[in-house]
């Protein structure tokens, strides 16, 4: 149920177009062979088993009966099957690259009991590929309406009696089940709920996109004594979870002179008091730069995520048409911070060099200089410390021995836990 990841990636090339409905089994073979290919290439499919998976599976028969074969097996599509009264997606097909992906991060073996966590049938026909007939799979999610499509798309595909659907709130555990070699969560949780603990087997793994002030990881988990530690690492995005895991942001709206509206989303630890911003975007803007460059076509999610731990006064942000960034966009991306009565934003520039780009911000208010330093501080300490580098993630579930938390590490509370995260010493 991923959304498509912020970052950029290959897609697999599509051979011919396809505008059937209902395609030949030959081209869908096609469609599938090279999507394999790509997913191999990108690295992303790396053990024998996820990919006779993907190539004995139909994607196209999980997909609404409209979309083209070309969407269907993209790398980096997800595709929506359902949307509220807003158009916010609630449900989706994952984009190929982070389902072969968080399969790889499972470690799955033939025999395995999995739970799935928010359904759609696709992932759990994937799921009952690896862990064969001896194997069990467990696919739940809170909306009946997903439950029953799922159902009936695994009965028309050959896995109905292979894959248990059941409509529940995972929050609260499933009923009979347990305990799982594996938990794959396909929907973006902000924290660990302890009964997924309790179901997982002692040498099982939790795979979950967890959200970690509004920045999104698909972490690999591995219990170590008394926590929990990451054994790998992808970037991604989700639809958010719903029920009893759901968590609410808090977004401030900024105001320009004409009316449009800058919108700024906190995760958590948002500002108590925002007037200081009132009329913000009417002053003189700011930019202050790092020096720090980057190639282009390069990816820079670890910059998202070290703002995310260490940026004070984090926010994403999303802006109206007519406003001045939205004039501007190809020169800034949407990861901003608030200080006092000033607000920053991550901007780029050409390189002097002219092989890339480089890193700054542009802000705006009484404050703007200095919001604008912090963002370019927090640039260039990852520069130095959390560039190329990939972090180590601990969870400590309540009641953990706290003082076992390595002393480097960084803490961001959570509800029923802490998440903590290391940045290896550069070589």
């Amino acid at each position: 149920m991923s959304e498509p990841s912020a970052a950029p990636r290959p897609v697999a090339a599509p051979i011919g177009r396809s505008t059937d409905t209902v395609p030949s089994p030959d081209r869908a073979a096609e469609f599938r062979a090279a999507l394999v290919n790509s997913l191999r290439a990108d690295g992303k499919i790396t053990t024998p088993a996820v990919e006779a998976a993907f190539l004995t599976v139909a994607r196209e028969r999980f997909v609404p009966d409209d979309v083209p074969l070309e969407q269907a097996y993209a790398v980096d599509d997800a595709v929506v099957t359902k949307r509220d009264q807003r158009g916010v997606a609630l449900s989706s097909v994952s984009a190929a690259y982070i389902q072969a992906r968080m399969l790889e991060q499972a470690d799955l073996r033939p025999g395995m009991t999995v739970l799935e966590v928010g359904s759609g049938g696709l992932n759990a026909a994937l799921i009952a590929e690896i862990v064969g007939d001896q194997g069990r799979v467990v696919s739940v999610d809170i909306d009946p309406d997903v439950i029953d499509r799922a159902a009936k798309l695994l009965d028309a595909s050959g896995y109905g009696s292979r894959v248990r659907v059941l409509v529940a709130d995972a929050e609260h555990g499933v009923p009979g089940e347990g305990p799982f070699d594996a938990i794959i969560v396909t929907v973006g949780a902000w924290d660990i709920p302890p009964v997924w603990l309790e179901l997982l087997a002692d040498t099982g793994v939790l795979v979950l996109p967890l959200i970690m002030n509004g920045v999104t990881r698909t972490i690999g988990f591995r219990r170590a004594g008394g926590h929990l530690v990451s054994t790998s690492i992808e970037v991604a995005g989700f639809v958010p979870m719903q029920g009893a895991g759901r968590h609410e942001e808090r977004v401030f709206l900024l105001t320009d002179p004409n009316g449009k509206q800058v919108k700024l989303r906190f995760d958590s630890a948002a500002p108590e008091d925002m007037s200081p911003l009132d009329g913000v975007l009417a002053t003189d803007r700011t930019e202050v730069w790092s020096g720090v460059t980057i190639p282009h076509r390069t990816s820079f999610a670890d910059l998202h995520l070290w703002f995310a731990w260490h940026l004070p006064g984090f926010c994403l942000l999303t802006v109206d048409d007519g406003t001045e960034l939205a004039d501007e966009r190809g020169t800034w991306f949407p990861f901003g911070a608030v200080h006092g009565a000033g607000f920053a934003y991550l901007a780029i520039r050409p390189a002097p060099e002219g092989v890339g780009v480089e890193f700054g911000a542009r802000a705006y208010g009484r404050d703007g200089q200095l919001a604008a330093t912090t963002v370019v501080e927090q640039i260039q300490a990852w520069d130095h410390d959390g560039r190329h580098t990939e972090p180590v993630f601990g969870y400590w579930p309540a009641g953990s021995d706290e003082n076992q938390i390595p002393a480097d590490a960084s803490v961001m509370n959570k509800a029923r836990g802490i998440v903590t995260i290391s940045w290896p010493p550069r070589a």
